[in-house]
């Protein structure tokens, strides 16, 4: 076995009729032919050159750059796996989001499909075959009559099974089965809300029936502790918000100085015993994010976002939810790309830790 990695390689996929990683545009170059050597095993492999010129099977670049890669890994504490649920729901509020769903399912299956035919090492390989993948079915009047039950059975058995939960929904309103599970666990359990609407409206414009606008109000459990992130709420008054949530940090005080909310949530988040964090797609504001049924200015950006959730992140993050994204309403696929990269990014966060190149 050959003590160094090859210079350079002298193909660049063993099939002539695909790039060797997939079908993602820009991560790949044409195929040639490649040049296949006959090795020990009585198979054909294909070959690549050694500094010294010797021509070897890719199969041992492989092999040993995923030892490389790995060695970093050692010492690290087992992650157990992760439940990708996927609940195209958009009733009582925010009809298309359903759509959001179902795209980002069809992403993420491609994004992980990608990631296996890849055969160097990446930092994907943290969590190879550590995702498991449901799409909860809508199609039938039965499945909606019995919405929020099967939701919740689905988070609970994921639960159970020590399963990291990634919940993907259509409008707000699909998230309500989990607080309703989240609020028969600990009494000290946290929710970060990231969120521009605060979802207890009872003005006398708003229908008093369950929607996605005011649907704490119909939770069927205890309401777990929540703090809200980005708030743009204008009109209800505070002891309204103080009777559904321990705190709620406006955008512009976010903006102005967020160092406040950032030792408040990372305080919050180390004394509880279990945390949440729920993304409403609206939390952030319309110039980077375009793609939501009712926008509000002066919204979050990207990077303020992540500051605020790796305050929240820790070992006792349980899941992530994200919502109210409508591709009716997206431009050149802008909002679908930073979903597609937060979703792979928690993945990595959660089995990687903090992303370095050192």
């Amino acid at each position: 076995m050959p003590s160094e990695y090859p210079a350079e390689p002298l193909y660049d996929s063993p099939w002539p009729d695909r790039t060797p990683h997939g079908t993602v545009p820009g991560r790949g170059m044409a195929p040639r032919v490649p040049n296949l050597r006959a090795t020990g095993d009585g198979k054909y492999h294909p070959l690549q050159r050694r500094r010294d010129g010797e021509l070897w099977p890719a199969a041992a670049t492989l092999q040993l750059s995923r030892q490389k890669f790995m060695t970093r890994k050692k010492g690290r504490a087992a992650v157990g796996k992760t439940a990708a649920l996927f609940f195209p729901f958009d009733l009582f509020g925010s009809a298309g989001t359903s759509k959001g769903a179902e795209l980002l399912a069809d992403a993420f299956r491609e994004m992980l499909a990608d990631n296996q035919r890849e055969r160097l090492a990446t930092r994907a390989d943290a969590y190879a075959g550590k995702v498991r993948v449901q799409e909860l079915r809508l199609d039938t009047l039965v499945a909606y009559q019995k919405w929020r039950e099967s939701a919740r059975l689905a988070v609970r058995r994921a639960w159970q099974r020590q399963e990291f939960v990634l919940w993907v929904t259509g409008n707000h309103l699909g998230v309500l089965p989990l607080y309703e599970e989240l609020g028969t666990r600990a009494a000290d359990t946290l929710v970060v809300q990231f969120d521009a609407h605060l979802d207890i409206y009872n003005l006398s414009d708003c229908t008093p029936e369950l929607s996605h606008g005011n649907f704490l109000l119909h939770a069927t459990e205890p309401l777990p502790a929540i703090i809200n992130l980005g708030t743009r709420e204008l009109l209800l008054r505070h002891d309204h918000v103080r009777r559904y949530y321990r705190q709620a940090f406006p955008a512009d005080r976010l903006t102005i100085d967020p160092e406040p909310a950032l030792r408040t949530l990372a305080q919050a988040c180390e004394a509880a015993s279990g945390v949440f964090l729920d993304i409403d797609c609206d939390v952030f504001d319309p110039a980077f994010f375009p793609a939501v049924a009712n926008p509000l200015p002066f919204g979050l950006d990207p990077p303020l976002f992540l500051r605020l959730l790796n305050a929240a992140w820790s070992k006792k993050v349980m899941g992530v939810a994200i919502s109210e994204f409508d591709p009716g309403r997206d431009r050149n696929d802008q909002s679908l790309a930073l979903l597609v990269w937060l979703l792979e990014y928690l993945l990595l966060r959660r089995y990687e830790g903090f992303g370095t190149y050192a």
